[in-house]
């Protein structure tokens, strides 16, 4: 198979560099290359599960299928055909006209936490609750531009009472995944629901018996599919943007809510978890 090399490939179309290595590729590939070129529109709209249950192969199938034309991974490919397909591009700059604007903007805030309400399980909140508060130490994962969640959330587990890793590094959460001891869990948080090292991290806590908890913005995802729990960070589907969302407000809402019920008053005062408070008293005006 002729594969173009990775400058050359971003240059061209999606359908087209299919079209041109559609009979290099497997048999199983050819499923998945045949429902994007008779769907471009709806594949970009999937992530890796999602394409893979429409085109009735394995999600490992989607991803070599990206791999032998040419592409990183399914990501690059999907961002690339997003482009193609002319998705809407922040071209302009939003002016602030009035202070109405910004209450609205406040106002489609206001209305995205209360469909994540709205679609959040109740039996699944109340069993990742009683998770975290049984739990010896949880283990929270996060890479790329959510690992700041993964910081946010250690640091208020630790004012809880509850012991807590996390790091910036996959490495270093790898690492204390894999010496992760019987009683301690998992948490997810990854907005696609796609991210590699997040997943590695839960498949190797899936041989260790963990219990994962997922905080994610897709139910039909690799992170989702691993969870003993889903934490769903979205009121409703939203259709693949080529330019990525860099906001978290939604996952940092569903954190909060979580850490919210999860909040026990003697176990803060048992394990001395707001001492830190006094100590750091001196530092303030």
């Amino acid at each position: 198979m002729s594969k173009l090399n990775k400058n050359d490939i971003l240059e061209r179309e999606v359908l087209e560099v299919i079209r041109e290595q559609y009979d290099h590729i497997f048999s199983a590939e050819k499923k998945v290359a045949n429902f994007v070129l008779q769907n471009p529109q709806k594949t970009v709209e999937c992530n890796v599960s999602e394409l893979a249950k429409n085109s009735k192969v394995s999600d490992a199938t989607v991803v070599r299928m990206c791999h032998h034309i040419g592409y990183t991974g399914y990501y690059q490919f999907r961002i690339s055909l997003a482009r193609d397909l002319g998705k809407q591009q922040y071209n302009s700059v939003n002016l602030i006209d009035s202070k109405d604007m910004v209450e609205a903007m406040f106002g489609e805030f206001a209305k995205a936490m209360l469909a994540i309400g709205r679609r959040l399980d109740l039996e699944v909140m109340r069993g990742c609750v009683e998770l975290l508060k049984g739990c010896k130490q949880a283990h929270i994962m996060a890479v790329g531009n959510t690992s700041p969640l993964a910081q946010y959330m250690g640091f208020r587990l630790g004012r809880l009472g509850i012991k807590s890793t996390y790091n910036v590094a996959p490495e270093y959460f790898l690492n204390h995944v894999n010496l992760a001891d019987e009683g301690d869990i998992l948490i997810a948080i990854s907005q696609s629901g796609t991210s590699k090292q997040v997943v590695q991290g839960m498949e190797l806590g899936k041989t260790k018996g963990l219990k994962m908890i997922a905080i994610t913005a897709f139910a039909q995802s690799p992170v989702s599919d691993l969870a003993d729990y889903v934490l769903l960070s979205a009121g409703k589907e939203e259709p693949f943007s080529y330019y990525k969302d860099y906001a978290h407000l939604n996952e940092t809402a569903v954190i909060d809510a979580l850490l919210n019920f999860v909040t026990n008053e003697e176990l803060i005062k048992t394990t001395q978890a707001d001492k830190l408070e006094i100590i750091l008293s001196d530092n303030k005006m």
